[in-house]
């Protein structure tokens, strides 16, 4: 098994794992408006709102990468169920999390290039994905730092 470094905590930037946080939330919300706007045929809104929730998660993952090269790894305190339920949350949200990123690109990529057919296919799975590892990753961080 590799041995995780311990976190520092006290490394000026710990504060990014509430920015992360705030930008997985941000990316979903911004993904469901996304989402109402294109039922509601509203294909300019759809492109803003999209590409603002890519540029959170973009953001997202920048911030990410330096907590985690700066702070390392926080471990789960949990116990009993509560430590089966993070891990059951955790284990996919890092699995589709990784499993996203190229879904994420090719949709946009298809909805750049106007094939409409091919960006609405790969959007009924890359949206559920992105979706669903935006908003584990809020339930993560708060299971990890405010419970």
């Amino acid at each position: 098994m590799i041995a995780l470094a311990s976190a520092n905590l006290d490394s000026p930037f710990a504060f990014l794992s509430h920015v992360n946080a705030a930008l997985n939330l941000l990316a979903f919300v911004t993904i469901c408006f996304g989402l109402v706007a294109i039922k509601q045929r509203k294909e300019e809104l759809h492109k803003k709102l999209m590409l603002t929730a890519f540029g959170f998660s973009a953001v997202f993952l920048v911030c990410y990468l330096v907590y985690h090269y700066q702070v390392g790894s926080v471990e789960y305190e949990g116990e009993g169920f509560l430590r089966t339920l993070y891990f059951t949350i955790l284990i996919p949200h890092v699995v589709l999390a990784a499993v996203q990123v190229p879904l994420i690109i090719l949709t946009l990529r298809a909805g750049f290039k106007d094939d409409r057919a091919r960006h609405k296919k790969l959007a009924k799975i890359t949206a559920p994905i992105w979706m669903f590892v935006s908003v584990s990753g809020v339930v993560v961080y708060l299971m990890l730092y405010q419970f």
